[in-house]
């Protein structure tokens, strides 16, 4: 038997997250992009596999999230930085 989650997400920019989360995607694992939401499914055979394996998503899109607003500020004070030609 199969066991199913699926995780959705909103986000300020959903194709960023996606992206960063890309690279940690397996064949159980598969992101989509809808709309401002980053919607994940992850499929194993075992309850703790998918446990194992959510816990880690999240913990991968947390620092994704925190990564990308961390950059969306530093560039956001870059340009509108006077000093910063």
């Amino acid at each position: 038997m199969i066991r199913r989650a699926t995780i959705r997400s909103t986000v300020a920019d959903p194709e960023t997250i996606a992206e960063a989360l890309a690279p940690d995607n397996t064949d159980q694992i598969e992101t989509t992009v809808d709309e401002n939401e980053v919607h994940t499914t992850i499929e194993r055979e075992t309850t703790a596999g998918l446990r194992s394996t959510a816990d880690d998503y999240v913990m991968n899109l947390s620092v994704a999230i925190e990564v990308a607003a961390t950059a969306n500020r530093h560039d956001t004070n870059e340009r509108s930085d006077p000093t910063n030609t």
